[in-house]
């Protein structure tokens, strides 16, 4: 099955598609730049279906232009679906997902390192594999490929002042600080630099990713 495919086969959201794609992309420019690297396959394929139960989380509400042209009720309906089927938690239910359509115990485990709240647990992971997968997510922003300073900046404005999330502002700059440690780590070992990865050099990947072979 192609990665298109399986977005269609479990209804992914445009923008969701698109950013999983936009991750794959960054991870697969990162496993190429770095020479002997073994397990690309896994780690794109983590990539591509990194996020497959977001749908649960969404509030379907906050951005009206993301539900063109299906629309609201459409997307309703197709998370409350979700939610039937996988209980509450996106974490599971992408876990779920994984599992019915890949037969790798290294995809599972890779999946299950993304996060910005497990940063400090990449930090000290021996994989490199999880490391790429991980950093890859954090490279992609709503709107394309951004730095890291730009994602922790614009992070750090988001949970200023938010005392409902479950990350406080001591424990943001700790992960904050894990991210960028991440980064030093993967570029020790690649033949290119953080900034190497553009937003142009993404796009060019994203098409060709919708038929990798999942």
């Amino acid at each position: 099955m192609t990665a298109q495919e399986a977005y269609d086969t479990y209804k992914i959201m445009p923008t969701l598609q698109l950013h999983q794609l936009r991750v794959a992309a960054v991870s697969q420019i990162l496993c190429d730049s770095i020479p002997d690297f073994k397990d690309t396959k896994e780690v794109v394929t983590t990539c591509l279906l990194h996020d497959m139960g977001n749908v649960i989380k969404f509030d379907l509400n906050y951005f009206p232009e993301f539900l063109k042209p299906e629309g609201l009720e459409y997307w309703q309906k197709v998370k409350d679906e979700y939610i039937q089927k996988y209980g509450h938690d996106e974490h599971h239910a992408t876990q779920s997902i994984i599992a019915e359509l890949v037969d790798s115990e290294k995809v599972k485990e890779y999946a299950d390192q993304v996060g910005f709240s497990k940063l400090q647990e990449t930090e000290s992971e021996k994989s490199l594999a999880k490391k790429i997968c991980a950093y890859s997510d954090m490279r992609v922003g709503p709107h394309g490929v951004v730095s890291i300073e730009e994602r922790v900046n614009d992070g750090r404005k988001r949970y200023e002042g938010r005392k409902d999330k479950a990350i406080g502002s001591d424990r943001y700059e700790v992960l904050a600080d894990a991210l960028k440690e991440v980064e030093r780590q993967i570029f020790e070992t690649a033949t290119m630099k953080p900034e190497d990865i553009t937003d142009e050099l993404v796009t060019e990947k994203v098409a060709e990713l919708r038929s990798f072979v999942i």
